[in-house]
């Protein structure tokens, strides 16, 4: 077995550079999900500079969800000014078991990697210790995982709220099975709710209750580096939804129109669902339905962008059932975040659906405390979500400087 240990060391003793001769790394840090103090706290011969347009280094961070339930991290190295020459990139994955220190280590420590070269061509090599240490015992073999890359997790969360005229609670129960390869993505989950909520006016107690049980089971295989297919399964119950019983199966097809192998940077995907869905109602609809079988289909379109100007996520999808198109739903996503110039910056996220498909409304009319209560689904011909803003700052591009006194 071969076991290779690179440790990196930054000397902090030594006599101190003029800034004149040899000035620190100018960095720009690009990650919404670092210890930006523990970084600034703790990485040295650096000055960390709010705007890009001064950054001699450009880390761009990307993530996406690894097989195991944690995440694969990207680095992207961008040099600018005299050190444009150099750029890099370093990959490096979590483990569904590490802690947050154990997170945060991990990136600190390849952050440190990925800027040996331009602290080398910043004059600092004299500062840089690289040891590697290799340990043989026997001969090297490749390692196996029991599990054959089969993930298990087992949940159980809740809250409980009250006060002297109200009470809340809520209790989920989850369980997941999912193996993820490069060739297949199999997923299986199953999760019950229950919620209550319980008003008391007048020494009268009100009692809101909702419970819902779902199981969602999906197969992808890989085709190539731009074609998938896959199945997807659903059965479950919801008192919100009016649903006694609900089951449905679906295959779909999906093509990127980029490599999946540059999902963490770019993406725009069209995928289309067709199947059947069997819905047994709790009450009857407004179509005056107990039960009925259902053919529908759908259309999706979307795509991201993550580079170091900003990232724009996007979605467009349709979805109709088959024996009358009028009953369909139109879905739209948008989210982006961009610097417009120096200090300032844009941000916009929502969704927009407009519902004309809501075939499992319940066919009485609610009561006032169903709807308060929000006990039943009601009808809706849309429903949205928006947030927006502008940023701008201004001052001093440098200040590595941490004090969290107070914590403002």
């Amino acid at each position: 077995m071969k076991k290779i240990t690179l440790l990196l060391t930054l000397l902090a003793s030594g006599y101190l550079f003029s800034q004149e001769n040899q000035p620190n790394l100018k960095i720009f840090l690009n990650c919404n999900y670092c210890d930006e103090t523990y970084i600034k706290q703790n990485l040295t011969f650096v000055e960390f500079v709010r705007d890009q347009k001064f950054a001699d280094v450009i880390l761009l961070f990307r993530t996406q969800q690894n097989g195991s339930g944690a995440d694969t991290y990207e680095i992207e190295f961008t040099g600018q000014n005299n050190y444009n020459e150099i750029q890099d990139k370093l990959i490096f994955s979590t483990n569904a078991d590490n802690t947050d220190n154990e997170v945060r280590d991990l990136i600190f420590k390849n952050i440190k990697l990925g800027l040996i070269r331009y602290w080398i061509k910043n004059g600092k090599q004299d500062k840089i210790t690289i040891q590697i240490e290799k340990e043989i015992s026997g001969p090297i073999e490749d390692e196996k995982d029991p599990w054959n890359k089969w993930v298990f997790n087992l949940g159980i969360d809740g809250f409980f709220y009250g006060q002297e005229t109200s009470q809340d609670e809520n209790l989920s129960f989850s369980a997941t099975v999912k193996q993820v390869t490069e060739k297949n993505k199999f997923y299986l989950r199953a999760r019950l709710n229950n919620s209550k909520s319980v008003f008391t006016y007048d020494n009268v107690d009100i009692i809101s209750k909702r419970k819902s049980t779902n199981i969602n089971l999906y197969d992808v295989v890989s085709i190539n580096s731009h074609w998938s297919v896959g199945a997807f399964a659903t059965v479950g119950k919801s008192t919100y939804n009016n649903y006694s019983f609900y089951s449905s199966f679906k295959p779909a097809i999906e093509y990127n129109f980029f490599s999946y192998k540059d999902s963490s940077k770019k993406q725009l995907t069209i995928s289309y669902k067709i199947g059947g869905i069997q819905n047994n109602y709790a009450e009857k609809t407004i179509f005056n339905k107990e039960k009925e079988f259902l053919w529908e289909h759908g259309l999706n379109l979307g795509g991201s962008v993550k580079q170091n100007w900003g990232n724009i996520t996007s979605e467009v999808s349709y979805q109709s059932f088959l024996h009358d198109s009028d009953l369909n739903q139109f879905s739209f996503h948008l989210g982006t975040n961009f610097r417009i110039l120096k200090g300032l910056s844009f941000n916009i996220s929502g969704n927009y659906s407009i519902t004309d498909n809501q075939i499992n409304l319940a066919g009485r009319n609610l009561s006032l405390e169903e709807l308060l209560l929000r006990q039943q689904q009601v009808k809706s011909g849309y429903n949205y979500f928006i947030s927006t803003g502008l940023n701008y700052s201004f001052g001093s591009i440098y200040n590595t400087i941490v004090n969290p006194r107070f914590n403002f």
